[in-house]
């Protein structure tokens, strides 16, 4: 039957489909397209052996060669585009997506990112059709590592834009899936220090209405594999052995959903966490708490399977358990058409970097930056001569889970190619320097010679794969030397006591496996980044230690190397003398004092003090370009602040003429910066989380109790730097005629929006909801809808929403349910949480609060209304939860209305 007829008749094969004509009579059942998928996976089962069974267990899934059953490997990373692949289309990261509010550009990302997934499985059988992503960690906190890998603070948000991209992952055959998207990380996941070991302590209340919540809207909407529990513990309980997962995950839908351990995790449980006394104990309480497969020990999967061989033998699994992982992997397989390539509508997809998703990577860039602040300089005329400074404004960043750059745009080419050359003068800010030896020699980079910087085998990871860190790893460039004038080198101060040295070539100074100092890399990058660096004081001078290994640099006949692990790290560490040729304000100076307009790119690099394996120390601007910005506002009060970062800052730009930010926008990010800038875009970019003033407004980063410590647009009560939901535009917009109509547990609302102004732009309506009036501690105002809707000038344009009434709901914990409270609440309709155009009350039914039913229910101790000081932790190792004391050895919890005796009836 035709795909065109699948679609049509929407014909589930899972069901059996009779236009399939059945395989001839001697092919095994599991073939057979004619039958429905459960049925051809109990077949498959009963062919398999146990040991093939077990085999299935690790990531890295061997061939069965007597049943024509290929090798399959569960993950793929795809966040936003192909990643550790080599070459692929790169579009903005996942905070970025999150930025645009955009569902329908989000779904079309994902369909891209699935599209180049098939084409590049084609050449390239390592390619994996299971993708690991969206990350759906709700971003609570500021100064997490990994805050460039959600989407937002707002767990409706997330949803929203998570669900677009899996469906655009998943495509839209009714059977057969493109690609088989996995959320990471379940659950409660926000930080990187200590992530193997530390617990996240969440109250049912914040469970139920905040970390769940993005997963389960997510999964319901249909389009979802499977999940990936994350390293950490909530509760005291290890994710990996999580009740939850039977509990909640696997009741919110009838797939089968398979659950992928991360990397390592399932050793973790006895190496680190020191939860169960032997791997076998772990590994089954992982099998039977609902981990499907192990992501351990890299592609050598004799590990896992020792261990679950072992728990066979000892009776702590059983071979059903097995049966039970094995059956809800075959079911992803199935749907992905594996076992069906002539019916396989997605066999043939070959669309990879073609001009729709090169098209596609510049639309998403340009949606994704917001206008924090305009005092009227922007839009930039066409003759404007501007001054462009900045650490960033010459690159295009990549992240840990970018692919590598085909196509590649910078902020200074962007204006370049928009403003022309001649107008446009430029200053990286950066402190050129020359390191002196003791003996009186510079630190000197020769000249490569007979040394291909395009030798793609040296940009090869482990898995043969085009490494995204680039060259940090070559060893066929000469090792640094010294002589009597040295190298002049780019100094970068990433804050933190971490820097950056560039050489004049662009290289930055790296170390291989060998210990060589070379300048071989591209970009800092590495699952180790081997490019940072930090001066330390000793004597008259500096000691240089490299970060990657930890070890000081030292200067020997045969070349400059860090020292060797025996020599005690500073046996013989050289001192150096730092000598300034320039300070990066000074060039900034030189270049902005008669530009009509200076613009400064800030930001990070995604490598470097924040990322996986390492949270933020602060929301401050580096201390350099914090001087960068000073220098080029005091030259120039037309001075436009432009961040480009994975996350949020604090930075002053009051006296800014203009301030925009946008996360790493892929390989479009500087054309699409420059179009912004220009004026041929209008922004329409809206903050994804709150920006606080100062650390002072953040708690602790293990503190998840988002309702206590009043965390995230929701609670927070202090005034924020800019508010969730916040981004400007070149127009205005205003907003009328408000209805409400509440029918059939829905709440209908519409309104009218109008462009003003005189351009065409975007705007993002946003309605939010709050309880008037609570009998308990609620949201300051929760996002329950929103539309991103172009306008052209004068347009006018009626939206409607419709909102479920259980969106009013909370989690009783008095009851263990959810409870609509009676009385008044507010709809409010505006351009972000804080700018509220429109407003209404509504006045609900709903169940009035009960006396908790001690005697029925009793009273469990992790229900509080309102703690201070305490800790949940686990009751045991498979369910249930506690409260001890915090750190602190004393709490505080508080119970209302508790009934503690029946009632007594008089009879007459």
């Amino acid at each position: 039957m035709s795909i065109e007829a699948l679609r049509k008749h929407r014909i589930d094969p899972s069901q059996g489909d009779p236009h399939v004509t059945a395989h001839p009579p001697h092919t095994p059942p599991f073939r057979d397209p004619h039958l429905s998928f459960a049925k051809r996976i109990d077949d498959l089962l009963s062919r398999l052996t146990l040991d093939e069974k077990i085999g299935f267990l690790h990531q890295f899934v061997p061939a069965v060669e007597r049943l024509g059953i290929a090798a399959f490997r569960t993950g793929q990373e795809a966040l936003h585009g192909v990643a550790w692949m080599g070459p692929a289309t790169v579009f903005p990261q996942a905070v970025g997506l999150g930025a645009t509010w955009n569902t329908d550009l989000v779904r079309r990302v994902g369909e891209a990112v699935s599209k180049e997934v098939r084409a590049m499985r084609a050449r390239d059988d390592r390619v994996g059709l299971n993708i690991w992503a969206p990350t759906v960690n709700l971003l609570r906190h500021p100064l997490w590592g990994r805050n460039e890998e959600g989407y937002s603070e707002d767990p409706k948000l997330t949803s929203a834009i998570a669900t677009a991209y899996t469906h655009g992952l998943r495509g839209d055959h009714p059977t057969y899936w493109r690609t088989a998207p996995v959320l990471k990380h379940w659950l409660a996941h926000n930080n990187e220090t200590d992530r193997a070991t530390s617990s996240s302590s969440v109250r049912p209340r914040v469970l139920h209405e905040y970390d769940l919540r993005a997963f389960r809207e997510t999964v319901e909407a249909g389009a979802v594999a499977g999940v990936m529990p994350a390293y950490n513990l909530v509760n005291g309980r290890p994710n990996h052995v999580s009740p939850y997962l039977r509990e909640h995950l696997r009741a919110w839908t009838q797939e089968e959903l398979l659950v992928c351990s991360d990397a390592g995790a399932p050793s973790n449980l006895v190496d680190h966490e020191h939860y169960f006394d032997t791997h076998e104990e772990a590994t089954a309480a992982s099998l039977r708490a609902g981990v499907d497969s192990f992501t351990d020990h890299g592609t050598d999967s004799s590990q896992i399977i020792a261990r679950i061989q072992g728990a066979l033998d000892q009776g702590l699994l059983t071979e059903a358990e097995i049966d039970t992982a094995v059956r809800r992997q075959l079911s992803v397989r199935f749907r992905l058409g594996e076992f069906d390539p002539e019916h396989d509508p997605h066999a043939d997809v070959r669309d990879f970097d073609t001009p729709a998703h090169r098209a596609l990577a510049q639309e998403a860039a340009e949606q994704a930056i917001v206008l924090l602040r305009n005092d009227g300089v922007l839009p930039l005329a066409p003759d404007t001569r501007l001054a462009v400074v900045g650490l960033l404004a010459d690159e295009c960043k990549l992240d840990w889970y970018s692919g590598t750059l085909i196509h590649r745009s910078t902020p200074l080419e962007g204006l370049y190619e928009r403003f022309g050359a001649e107008r446009v003068e430029f200053a990286e800010g950066v402190d050129r320097v020359r390191l002196k030896t003791s003996a009186g020699t510079f630190l000197h980079v020769l000249a490569a010679e007979n040394a291909s910087e395009n030798d793609e085998d040296a940009t090869r990871g482990a898995q043969g794969a085009l490494d995204p860190a680039l060259l940090a790893g070559r060893t066929d460039l000469p090792p640094l030397t010294t002589d009597a004038t040295g190298t002049e080198f780019a100094l970068i101060d990433w804050d933190e006591g971490v820097l950056t040295l560039r050489a004049p070539d662009g290289r930055y100074l790296s170390v291989a496996e060998d210990g060589y100092l070379r300048a071989s890399a591209d970009q800092p990058g590495g699952w180790v980044v081997q490019e940072t660096f930090r001066l330390e004081p000793h004597g008259s001078g500096h000691l240089l230690r490299h970060l990657g290994t930890g070890r000081h640099v030292t200067v020997a006949a045969d070349g400059v190397k860090v020292a060797a692990e025996n020599d005690g790290n500073d046996g013989n560490a050289e001192t150096f003398t730092l000598i300034i040729a320039e300070r990066g304000e000074d060039a900034v100076t030189r270049v902005t004092s008669e530009a009509d307009v200076v613009l400064v790119v800030a930001g990070n690099d995604p490598h470097i003090n924040g990322r996986e394996t390492e949270d933020r120390a602060s929301l401050r601007l580096p201390a350099h370009q914090e001087r960068l910005l000073r220098a080029a506002r005091a030259a120039n009060p037309r001075t436009v602040l432009a961040l480009v970062s994975a996350y949020p800052y604090a930075v002053d730009t009051s006296d800014l003429a203009a301030a925009l930010w946008t996360a790493h926008g892929g390989q479009a990010a500087g054309t699409a910066l420059a179009r912004v800038l220009a004026g041929d875009v209008s922004p329409a970019g809206r903050l994804p989380q709150t920006w606080y003033e100062s650390d002072a407004d953040l708690p602790g980063l293990l503190d998840y109790d988002v309702i206590g410590s009043r965390q995230t647009y929701l609670y927070f009560e202090g005034t924020p730097l800019f508010p969730f939901g916040h981004g400007l535009s070149y127009t205005s917009f205003s907003y009328g005629d408000l209805d409400v109509r509440i029918d059939d547990g829905t709440a209908h609302v519409s309104f009218t929006i109008t462009n003003t102004g005189d351009v065409t732009a975007d705007e993002v309506a946003q309605l939010y909801t709050r309880a008037i009036d609570p009998a308990l501690p609620r949201p300051r105002r929760e996002l329950v809808a929103h539309r991103r809707v172009t306008l052209a000038p004068g347009a006018e344009e009626e939206l409607s929403f419709e909102a479920p009434l259980r969106a009013f709901e909370f989690w009783d914990v008095a009851q263990g349910r959810w409870r609509r409270e009676p009385g008044p609440y507010e709809l409010l309709a505006g351009a972000s949480s804080e700018d509220i155009r429109l407003r209404t009350t509504v006045l609900l039914d709903g169940e009035p609060a009960a006396p908790r039913p001690v005697l029925q229910r009793s009273l469990e101790g992790a229900d509080f209304d309102e703690g201070s000081g305490v800790e949940i932790v686990d009751r045991t190792r498979t369910a249930g939860d506690a409260v001890t004391a915090g750190d602190g050895g004393h709490g505080e919890l508080v119970y209302r209305v508790l009934r503690l005796r029946r009632r007594r009836h008089r009879v007459r």
